[in-house]
């Protein structure tokens, strides 16, 4: 400022824009604070990129359920039609963290139409999410049935008719919803869980309830499908599919606003330009690295469940927003967005001898991911604190679905023929491309050259897991 102007005054540096300044963008050059054209152009193409990221990573929860909707559908149409897995799910089936021990029924529910009515089993354990897999309700054994069955009524959004008595009522902020629930054996038999399944699930128009269509069961057992959404810059798509299909305030504003800005609102068409397309596969390119690296190498240690070890949680509490004291963890949300989808407090609250548990790990004792070419022990102690069964199962890091290997079910567990425990009860278990000779009853294949990463299951979990006095041991290499 020209000291002899009669208004001038002393104005703080830090107000002021330099001429340049260096940053990871390169040099920004500016007269008098106008950006010169070229910086106006890296500050559009960075902001284009970093609400991309941002965008990409608030968006996974969505891009979940589309990939499942579309898993789903490619069976039968919605609503009328059931996946069950009458031989349990096995590694052909892409699907995140899927299990091999209860029988899986899969449906996805559409309310455009209308209410429905959700006729359920008894001796099931389940939930239903919405579109962007928030938390709707548990179902059957933590759900308000209690496991005796019963008949639910889903309503669309904003429904502002009648409600009936005599229903479990369910309230969506979306027309789509994904509902998945498990049926378990019965002395090691599957068929009662599945003729339970048969005979009791009925989904149907409320408007039809004298005349309700036939249901479609699908055993999907040993059959591909994939659930498993895009890492790269297609899961824009994805997202953009079920923002132009639910209500806008599905939504919460600040999200609608970060999807608009890349070009993903309701009332236009997604159809970015040349230019945005490729910042956003860049974007998608670094929001996917941004999320495994969340995942896999969090630098937050609250995901670890102890504190010296490497087992994590995938989320803790029964906080089903990820918002513990009001405050948004984004870290959390995607963490677990990056490895599941719908989520449940009955995954994860404190329920001795009811619901589950799970811890997941993927490095090794020596702090190494877990390499497929490589042979590992693993020591469950004794007294595994279950009341239910328990298994651990081995997953692709790339679909985070079961290992695809020789094996149909790649997991070791207390509902296996042929286990072999140790005297004390412990259990050791083996991982690596060829079995141990006298412990192939206990050996998990894995690939050379893949990775793999490991879920221990508790079901009907006992205090000794949530007071931790028992752990499970650290994956050790003994190659």
């Amino acid at each position: 400022m020209d000291e002899t102007l009669k208004m001038a005054t002393d104005i703080p540096a830090s107000i002021l824009t330099p001429d340049s300044v260096e940053t990871r963008l390169g040099t920004l050059r500016f007269f008098d604070g106008f950006p010169d054209e070229e910086t106006v152009q890296k500050a559009y193409d960075n902001l284009d990129f970093q609400r991309g990221v941002q965008a990409y990573l608030a968006a996974l929860p969505a891009a979940d359920m589309c990939a499942m909707r579309e898993g789903y559908r490619s069976f039968g149409p919605v609503n009328q039609t059931l996946l069950i897995t009458e031989s349990l799910t096995d590694a052909r089936t892409l699907y995140f963290l899927a299990n091999t021990e209860t029988v899986y029924s899969w449906a996805w529910l559409d309310t455009k139409a209308g209410p429905l009515v959700i006729e359920l089993p008894p001796d099931v354990l389940g939930l239903m999410s919405d579109f962007w897999s928030r938390w709707v309700s548990d179902l059957g054994k933590t759900g308000p049935d209690g496991g005796r069955g019963g008949r639910y009524l889903l309503l669309p959004p904003s429904y502002e008719g009648t409600v009936p008595n005599g229903y479990h009522v369910l309230r969506s902020l979306t027309y789509g919803n994904a509902m998945f629930f498990r049926g378990f054996m019965k002395d090691g038999d599957l068929r009662p869980a599945i003729e339970s399944t048969r005979q009791h699930y009925r989904v149907y128009p409320l408007d039809r309830a004298e005349d309700p269509p036939a249901m479609d069961f699908v055993d999907v057992s040993g059959k591909y499908m994939n659930a498993i959404p895009p890492s790269d810059v297609s899961l824009f798509d994805y997202v953009s599919a079920v923002i132009h299909e639910e209500p806008l305030e599905a939504v919460v504003p600040e999200t609608r606003g970060l999807l608009a800005a890349v070009g993903i609102r309701k009332d236009a068409p997604f159809a970015p330009d040349a230019r945005m397309q490729s910042i956003l596969a860049e974007a998608a390119a670094v929001g996917n690295a941004t999320a495994r690296a969340i995942l896999f190498s969090p630098r937050d240690r609250k995901f670890l469940y102890y504190p010296d070890g490497g087992w994590k949680m995938g989320y803790k509490g029964d906080d089903t927003e990820f918002s513990p004291g009001g405050v948004l963890d984004l870290d959390a949300r995607t963490f677990y967005f990056c490895i599941t989808d719908q989520i449940s407090p009955a995954m994860w609250v404190k329920m001795v001898g009811a619901g589950s548990q799970y811890g997941f790990c993927e490095h090794d004792a020596g702090g190494r991911y877990l390499d497929g070419g490589r042979t590992y022990k693993l020591h469950l102690p004794p007294a595994i604190p279950v009341k239910d069964f328990w298994s651990l199962t081995v997953y692709d890091p790339q679909t985070r679905s079961m290992l695809q290997t020789d094996q149909r079910f790649p997991m070791v567990g207390s509902q296996r023929p042929g286990l072999q425990p140790n005297a004390d009860t412990s259990v050791d278990v083996y991982f690596g491309p060829e079995p141990p000779v006298g412990n192939e009853a206990n050996w998990i294949q894995t690939v050379p050259g893949k990775g793999w990463f490991l879920l221990l299951r508790l079901y009907g979990p006992l205090e000794p897991w949530f007071d931790k006095t028992w752990r499970p041991g650290e994956v050790k290499r003994v190659d």
